[in-house]
């Protein structure tokens, strides 16, 4: 069975759309326990972006959180409460920073263990991986045969005053690293979450980082067979000039696409509000090639309310780590949050937000005592089943949802295919009656089945609903989709 989410735009007719637009569907913060842990230690003095990679190891049984901070940062260490609230950060060239690790049994409640691994003013009790490391990214590779290398991660190692450099490194338990391994090729700036997954469709490993370009700041991929030796950066998206900037963007797959958590740094005028802060914005991929934004300007996740120094922890800047599936199916957004502008005085601290599976982006009426009207691209039919996720878009209203099969969006149905044969009803999570949310079942007098080999278009026509996804005994059938071929 084939799933394809409503952001997904190869799945669309746009031409025959209408009183449709797209709208986000927001996380839910964890009010009752966020912050889940804040600056804390003495070698924490700034936290900063964070770049949080929060993994759940099935073997162990635990959350693991790896994040970028600044060990070293003499503005931050000297300047108390009173200082920040009054005056500006000045960053120093010798600020120096670090890769440290947390865990937690349940997602909440987290520790920072003593490792041992690395000295910090002497002392060796500390949560420190790494020192020097920048913008670490960690994968947990379930299909290494190795054992030694089951954690991955790729990282610019940065020491004051030398010269800094891209490098990977591995580890069998995700605490105990082999020494950071360069870059035999390339040295991007990559200041920024250097994110690294595997790719099934082309089999090999891959990277998002990030250059500047044309005098703004662009998300980059490159590619590696063996975790070494990485491809030059290629660019993969950009924002909207000076204001809507990508800082930052891990990325995951969910079913035939890749979902990524794009940072947005807002610059460019310092008369706006919004200035020198960062927002979470969604965007998708089929290729990871080539993202684009799932709904451009909507914002994943609010800031948290109030400003520096007396906001919530979450006030001002958002960097995200990949999404998180808990043991229970549970989906968590895990990410750092700053309560100060981004180049200014913050304290930074990590939260969460539950998410519905698939609910992502739903295509939701402008005007919902309208009907509003879905046609997909051509799909392959293979079966008899077909589902759409759907909900009302008032709840207080039922929904109205019509479907009908033919050669195109603008052509007759199908005998035995039209509105009239049509019927939705309960699926898995559905209402009794079909008009109260969840997947519903489509189903047709002519039996879908009967076109198993045929190229249709499903046309939905709609009142008070938004739909999330559309699945079944389908694929999509070739309409603007091209794979390069002459």
């Amino acid at each position: 069975m084939e799933k394809y989410l409503m952001l997904d735009r190869r799945l669309l007719s746009p031409q025959g759309m209408a009183n449709l637009k797209l709208e986000v569907s927001q996380p839910v913060k964890d009010e009752e326990h966020n912050p889940l842990f804040t600056e804390d230690r003495p070698w924490e003095v700034r936290i900063d972006n964070g770049y949080p990679n929060v993994l759940y190891d099935r073997e162990a049984g635990c959350y693991r959180c790896y994040y970028t901070l600044f060990i070293e940062d003499e503005d931050s260490r000297l300047a108390g409460p009173e200082e920040r609230a009054r005056r500006d950060y000045i960053p120093r060239p010798d600020r120096a920073p670090g890769l440290a690790y947390a865990e937690s049994a349940d997602g909440i409640h987290w520790e920072k263990p003593s490792l041992g691994l690395a000295d910090w003013h002497g002392s060796r009790e500390n949560n420190i991986i790494f020192p020097y490391a920048h913008g670490t990214g960690v994968m947990l590779d379930e299909r290494e045969t190795d054992p030694s290398r089951r954690y991955k991660m790729v990282t610019k190692m940065d020491q004051p005053g030398t010269e800094a450099y891209m490098a990977v490194s591995f580890s069998p338990d995700g605490i105990h690293w082999e020494t950071p391994i360069p870059w035999p090729e390339h040295n991007p700036p990559a200041d920024s979450h250097n994110l690294p997954f595997w790719s099934e469709e082309e089999g090999c490993y891959m990277v998002l980082s990030r250059v500047w370009r044309d005098g703004i700041r662009v998300t980059t991929l490159s590619r590696s067979q063996d975790f070494i030796h990485w491809s030059e950066p290629k660019e993969t998206l950009r924002g909207t000039g000076f204001e809507n900037q990508i800082y930052a963007m891990p990325a995951f797959r969910w079913g035939n696409l890749y979902l990524g958590f794009a940072s947005m740094i807002h610059e460019g005028d310092r008369t706006e509000p919004d200035f020198d802060q960062v927002d979470l914005e969604l965007t998708w991929a089929a290729d990871p090639g080539t993202f684009d934004f799932a709904a451009p300007g909507h914002r994943l996740l609010p800031r948290g309310k109030g400003t520096y120094p007396d906001g919530e922890f979450d006030c001002c800047c958002l960097y995200a780590s990949p999404l998180v599936t808990a043991p229970d199916g549970t989906l968590w957004l895990y990410y750092m949050g700053g309560n100060g502008r981004h180049t200014n005085f913050r304290e930074t601290s990590l939260g969460r937000a539950k998410w519905q599976p698939d609910r992502f982006v739903a295509l939701s009426p402008r005007r919902p005592e309208e009907e509003s009207v879905l046609p997909t691209c051509s799909l392959i039919v293979s079966g008899g089943q077909l589902e759409l996720l759907a909900d009302p878009a008032d709840p207080a209203q039922p929904m109205e949802i019509r479907a009908a099969l033919a050669p195109a969006w603008n052509r007759e149905a199908f005998p035995g295919f039209g509105y009239e044969d049509s019927t939705v009803t309960a699926g898995e999570g559905g209402s009794a009656d079909g008009c109260g949310g969840g997947w519903l079942s489509i189903g047709f007098a002519g039996g879908l089945e009967k076109l198993a080999g045929q190229k249709v278009s499903l046309i939905l026509r709609m009142k008070n609903a938004k739909v999330w996804a559309l699945r079944g005994d389908i694929a999509l059938g070739g309409h603007r989709l091209w794979d390069g071929a002459e």
